[in-house]
């Protein structure tokens, strides 16, 4: 059975997202402010949408608010939906208002499952994603229908709004792990060892990680090509510091790591990959950043 899927925001990732779906056999319609992010999906085969008419509407935008006004503002995917629709949020915003946006929902007749993933956009691409759902067991199976074309990992944890807290423990976990990278990379630097040949020596040590594997090389030759934002990162640290305020942790290296990011992006870097993250320990005398 072909599932019918309405996309709303085609960025790096939802475009990424929209055409493994195009690519797996999905009938796919697309909506984004961006014109030419629409044709992008349009020109592989998907069709511009109208309405939220779908049997799934998938949701990848910036916000907590952007996602509010996608579903409930003025012809919204709420006014577009038939009863029953089930919205997946593939978005990374916070639980708390996830969980308000699943119960806005809800009254409408509108299902709701929150599916932040980790992976990027090369993962997305060849349906290797690792996804962290809430909602009703019911709807978390439903959702996987469609989601299990992008996911090689797929769990289930908790109602609405865990999957959000699980995925900013995830964000924790990897904007630590870019940071030790980047450290570690300018110390073999310095250090005159052959930074390319770390990844291929530590592989399956403890040391070893799949940040590390893809990253450092990059980090040594100063390699910024875009598969991710630094300000997204930024958000997400944000929202696990305001969980932590609420949950009174401790999170000190993440206060560090958090403060790091934000003053990369005070610096204008806040578009560029995390693998800019090395421009903090980059010297002067080194050739500019690619």
């Amino acid at each position: 059975m072909t599932n019918i899927v309405a996309l709303i925001g085609a960025g790096a990732m939802g475009g990424a997202i929209g055409e493994r779906l195009l690519a797996t056999g999905n009938r796919l319609f697309v909506f984004d402010l961006d014109t030419v992010k629409v044709e992008t999906l349009v020109a592989k085969g998907a069709s511009a949408a109208a309405s939220a008419a779908a049997d799934f509407v998938i949701l990848s935008l910036n916000s907590a608010a952007i996602v509010r006004r996608a579903v409930f503002g003025d012809g919204g995917v709420a006014a577009g939906a038939k009863p029953g629709t089930l919205i997946i949020d593939m978005s990374s915003i916070d639980p708390d208002a996830t969980r308000q946006l699943a119960a806005d929902a809800g009254e409408r007749s509108l299902r709701w499952v929150d599916s932040p993933l980790s992976g990027g956009a090369p993962k997305a691409l060849v349906g290797e994603l690792t996804l962290m759902a809430g909602g009703k067991a019911e709807d978390v199976a439903d959702a996987h229908k469609v989601l299990h074309h992008v996911a090689s990992n797929y769990t289930h944890m908790g109602p609405a709004g865990a999957g959000q807290t699980t995925k900013l423990i995830n964000q924790v976990l990897c904007a630590l792990n870019f940071m030790a990278v980047a450290e570690a990379t300018r110390l073999a630097l310095d250090a005159g060892v052959d930074a390319l040949k770390i990844p291929q020596a530590l592989k399956g040590g403890r040391a070893d990680s799949a940040i590390l594997q893809e990253y450092l090389p990059r980090f040594a030759t100063f390699d910024y090509r875009r598969t991710g934002r630094i300000d997204n990162m930024v958000k997400d640290l944000n929202a696990a510091q305001d969980l932590a305020r609420r949950t009174h942790t401790a999170m000190p290296l993440t206060a560090v790591c958090a403060e790091v990011h934000r003053l990369l992006t005070a610096a204008g870097l806040g578009g560029e990959d995390q693998a800019a993250l090395m421009e903090f320990f980059r010297r002067k005398d080194e050739e500019p950043a690619a």
